[in-house]
């Protein structure tokens, strides 16, 4: 159906067609009775009440933060994990939109979309950690302490937000029918994407440059001169792992929204992925040796922390990184998919190592999360996961609009 007939439409008609799916509001209420929603209304049931008790009755009615311990749980993985898993916008999109790598195309928009969700539920997971979460705007309008390093957190993830709206406008735009803001989206897309590639550098770098303040807490063999740069490289990893397990999911469970053309070269894209996967974690695994060499931390190796150190690097950088090269090296995509999840894995141990674990270590009181704690986190990647397949149900994400020209030929 033509832009114009589109427009002959009644607007209720049209407004069910693109919020109801083309169902009336009884039917598409049953619809909705699926075991996915059933499981997300579930643990929502339960989060929103502990939302309100986080709002109302402050942290220490939520959670197990203490003087010792202030970044706990909603630090370490709803920002830490959520900032780093959300690494695959700005890393499509250089590659599309700067390097001119147009045979992923097809899966840009989903990444796109990834990451913009992802940053936005990153901030929402804020809001819950901080003690007066209405001040959130004043390092932007209020207090300019241009020392901090989470001022300059705080500017670069609004501001790279706001890129990353902009790179998402052109399929909003084409859901709404309205072509001349989508043409000037589509305009502003390599603008954005180069401006959002800058701010993406400074503050997954800037996050590692957090813990450089604290030298005494956290453990020696997590800390480094090179924190910033180990969280910029293994933001980079997950990013690429990330975009290869959330386009195999998509694959699965939208399949009839991609094109038969599409789904014959999704396992070429995907191995194609894996390749730089396998590059950057293999750089990302040297660097960690060079941070112990650096330190000469070699003797705390043998220790309780070093066995999990090496656990860590080992288990969850360096398997990976072979599980890549082979996977790559026979063309088989489903072993790339596997270290793309174990890979994405990692990532989220290492921040939890950072964060909480190998954070005030030789503390003889240890940070336990409470299970408010647990269920906020969930309550959350629950929200973005509803927020995903709802957009991409309606928007054209993993399709191209027949009225409207490909936003890179």
């Amino acid at each position: 159906m033509s832009y114009t007939q589109i427009q002959q439409i009644p607007t209720g008609v049209r407004l069910r067609e693109k919020l109801f799916l083309g169902m009336n509001f009884r039917d598409y209420v049953r619809a909705q009775i699926t075991p996915f929603n059933i499981i997300a209304a579930a643990i929502l049931a339960v989060g929103i009440p502990v939302t309100y008790l986080r709002f109302t009755e402050g942290l220490a009615a939520t959670t197990n933060l203490t003087d010792n311990y202030p970044w706990g749980m909603w630090i370490g993985v709803d920002v830490l994990c959520g900032v780093a898993l959300a690494a695959g916008g700005f890393t499509l999109g250089s590659a599309v939109y700067l390097f001119g790598m147009k045979e992923y195309h097809p899966i840009v928009r989903p990444a796109i979309l990834t990451g913009f969700l992802g940053y936005f539920f990153v901030i929402i997971g804020l809001c819950f950690d901080l003690g007066r979460p209405w001040r959130l705007p004043y390092p932007m309008f209020v207090s300019y302490g241009t020392t901090s390093v989470m001022f300059l957190v705080g500017w670069h993830v609004a501001t790279y937000l706001s890129c990353q709206f902009v790179e998402f406008c052109p399929s909003l735009f084409e859901w709404l029918g309205w072509k001349k803001l989508r043409k000037w989206t589509v305009g502003l897309t390599v603008g954005a994407t180069i401006f959002g590639v800058i701010l993406s550098t400074l503050h997954q770098s800037a996050l590692g440059g957090l813990f450089l303040l604290a030298p005494g807490k956290l453990h020696p063999l997590w800390y480094s001169p090179y924190l910033p740069v180990f969280f910029l490289i293994s933001a980079i990893a997950a990013g690429i792992s990330m975009v290869i397990f959330e386009s195999m999911l998509s694959h699965r469970f939208f399949s009839k929204q991609i094109s038969h053309h599409h789904h014959e070269n999704f396992d070429s894209l995907t191995i194609g992925l894996g390749k730089a996967g396998a590059l950057v974690l293999a750089a990302y695994f040297f660097l960690r040796i060079i941070g112990v060499a650096h330190g000469n931390h070699w003797h705390l190796l043998s220790t309780s922390y070093g066995l999990w150190f090496l656990f860590e690097i080992i288990g969850f950088i360096l398997i990976p990184c072979l599980t890549y090269l082979w996977g790559v090296r026979n063309e088989n995509a489903g072993v790339v998919r596997f270290a793309a999840l174990h890979s994405v894995l990692g990532i989220i141990l290492n921040r939890v190592n950072v964060s909480m674990i190998a954070f005030n270590w030789n503390h003889t009181d240890r940070y336990i999360p409470k299970w408010t704690e647990f269920v906020v986190t969930i309550s959350i990647i629950t929200a973005g996961i509803i927020t995903f397949r709802w957009i991409v149900n309606r928007m054209p994400i993993l399709w191209e609009h027949p009225d409207y020209e490909p936003e890179y030929k």
